[in-house]
């Protein structure tokens, strides 16, 4: 990818959505030719010359300081994610090829296994690029559908956008997957020169309209904890609280674990999971379609 176009949309996307009214800026009669900001309005919003603006948003940051960019983090209005992606492409700008991150490890150390299977609710390890790296049982079970293709390396983005199943699967199908760009879109931002990522939004590019709209949004997210709706094949619909922790050892890795509100539908059917994943037969298909992490 490009770092010097990921800029450029960022910052026109960015600016294109804040009207004059929500700047605090006094609005004229007539026509204005762009459905946001003007870049001169931009400008004067963040205190640096039009020119050098301009030059910002060509997608140029080589050299740009702090002062600047918090500056311009507030006069597009960028809530916290958005302000890391726009430093995270700053230091990839201004990153030498010594300097760039290494490639996340997809290695699960024995201790991570050994903590997912000690957890007694669905759990499972993903890298940056939504990679499936492991899991406990019932997390496999949980995923059951995502490894349709056992040739290949499971990821739920790939699922979300190339398998017809994850319509049905996710209720909330949309926001899911547009918080799966958005991830993505950030991860992008850190780390532009990952092949793997750059393969992955590839071939989702080529292969998915759905993606490719999602993608030329410039959007970035960074979900920790929330609510997921999901319909699985065997026990039906289950609303469970998913929550999201960096593996400090292991940076770009996260452990996600699902969870169900005591004395509910959900828990009852989180239960029945947990039965069905324990017969041999499940949990011996689940390891074989999970395959060896490398």
């Amino acid at each position: 990818m490009d770092i010097t176009t990921e800029i450029r949309e960022f910052l026109v996307t960015r600016r294109a959505r804040i009207t004059p009214e929500q700047a605090g800026l006094p609005v004229f009669q007539g026509h204005r030719r762009v459905p946001g900001l003007r870049r001169e309005e931009v400008a004067m919003l963040a205190g640096v010359s039009v020119d050098y603006y301009v030059r910002l948003e060509r997608g140029h940051l080589s050299g740009v300081s702090e002062g600047v960019l918090e500056a311009l983090s507030r006069a597009l209005q960028l809530d916290d994610v958005e302000r890391m992606h726009l430093f995270d492409l700053a230091r990839t700008a201004n990153a030498s090829v010594g300097t760039r991150r290494p490639a996340t490890s997809n290695r699960i150390r024995p201790s991570v296994q050994r903590l997912l299977d000690a957890i007694g609710a669905p759990a499972w390890v993903r890298n940056n690029r939504t990679d499936f790296l492991a899991s406990n049982v019932m997390g496999r079970a949980l995923y059951s559908q995502i490894f349709f293709d056992p040739a290949r390396q499971a990821n739920s983005t790939r699922f979300a956008f190339l398998d017809p199943r994850a319509v049905d699967f996710w209720p909330d199908w949309d926001r899911i997957a547009s918080d799966s760009v958005a991830t993505l879109r950030q991860e992008a931002g850190r780390n532009p020169f990952d092949k793997g990522l750059t393969d992955l939004i590839g071939e989702l590019s080529t292969r998915s309209e759905a993606f490719r709209v999602r993608w030329a949004a410039h959007d970035v997210h960074q979900h920790r904890a929330g609510i997921k709706r999901m319909n699985h094949p065997v026990v039906g619909e289950m609303e469970l609280t998913y929550e999201a922790m960096e593996l400090r050892q292991d940076p770009g890795l996260t452990l996600l674990t699902y969870t169900a509100e005591p004395d509910t539908v959900s828990a009852d059917r989180l239960r029945l999971l947990e039965s069905w994943a324990a017969s041999e037969d499940v949990a011996a298909r689940a390891v074989a379609a999970a395959g060896p992490a490398s």
